[in-house]
């Protein structure tokens, strides 16, 4: 035989004897239970500080020693003593299971870590009316979690998802940006505004999907959830009349009667109960969308994000 198949021999040997080394060592129970036995020299008594019966500790001893194919403790009405290789096999037990615990530490430091942070991107209507109150929510439940939000449009929110630079998003596109993986959290509408001032807020008939179509208006900028569902319900859109790239700013451009807008409906309520945008109803087209959490694909959320995920599913849906 080659020494190339020499070693490859080798590295299968190796990879089976990895995978059956799980069939042949105790499990950590069952070498704490040992452990136990060694240190107070009883059955009963190791089986009462691990909180399990004495029969299950017998059974589980038993189960231990067929396992190794040697026996490892004398039992007599006197108590329970180590055989020779019961000592030997606990002094190997002793250093693994101490290993299981630096181990254990070590990850729970990665919990605290993770736990103690929480990177959040949405888009701007999200970020803006309905992450706030969970955010509260949050910060009641876990005081200790620091939250950094980052507001942009779900473009921007798909970027840094995948970036790493986000634990959790929030979008309100047509669609899931590619790689991520999603959840509706709430429903919205958007609806036509205009200043009172404007021919649109007297009009008596609704406003037909196609001018509506053909009609310059204040935009969101390329890339935001808002004027993706805008575009798709009226298949293309007139060159906008002003582009700008928070939904403040078209609000603001709308009530100084720039010209109409279409907007979240969770961004109008001060604006319409006080007369300052007109509604104007449509005609012929859906302006319904879904907002949805985002994740990147096969990491579901853990910590902090899996519990504000938990938040936003509590309160009641738009």
């Amino acid at each position: 035989m080659s020494s190339g198949e020499s070693r490859t021999g080798g590295d299968a040997s190796g990879r089976s004897h990895a995978a059956g080394l799980a069939h042949r060592v105790p499990d950590l129970g069952a070498l704490e239970l040992l452990l136990a036995v060694a240190r107070l020299g009883s059955l009963g008594g190791a089986a009462r500080e691990l909180g399990i019966s004495q029969p299950a500790a017998s059974s589980r001893v038993r189960s231990m020693e067929r396992q190794l194919g040697v026996a490892l403790v004398d039992r007599s009405p006197r108590g329970s003593r180590l055989t020779d290789a019961g000592a030997l096999v606990t002094d190997w037990a002793r250093r693994i299971v101490e290993a299981a615990e630096a181990f254990d530490a070590g990850a729970q430091a990665l919990r605290d870590r993770r736990d103690s942070r929480l990177r959040v991107a949405a888009s701007m209507t999200i970020a803006e009316y309905l992450l706030p109150g969970w955010l509260v929510a949050l910060r009641a439940q876990r005081p200790d979690t620091a939250v950094s939000l980052h507001a942009g449009n779900s473009a921007v929110v798909a970027q840094r998802l995948l970036a790493d630079e986000a634990d959790l998003g929030f979008v309100e596109g047509v669609s899931v940006p590619a790689g991520l993986d999603s959840a509706v959290i709430a429903h919205d509408r958007l609806i036509v505004v205009t200043a009172p001032t404007h021919p649109w807020a007297r009009r008596r008939r609704p406003l037909a999907a196609r001018e509506l179509a053909e009609t310059p208006l204040i935009l969101r900028e390329k890339g935001s959830g808002t004027r993706q569902v805008l575009d798709a319900a009226l298949g293309g859109l007139a060159r906008p009349l002003i582009e700008v790239s928070s939904t403040t700013a078209v609000k603001a451009a709308a009530v100084g009667g720039a010209g109409p807008a279409v907007l979240s409906e969770l961004a109008l309520g001060e604006e319409l109960a006080m007369r300052r945008l007109v509604r104007v109803p449509l005609d012929g087209v859906s302006l319904a969308r879904d907002l949805r959490a985002v994740w990147p694909t096969g990491h579901r959320p853990a910590g902090p994000a899996r519990h504000l995920l938990s938040l936003t599913r509590a309160q009641p849906r738009t």
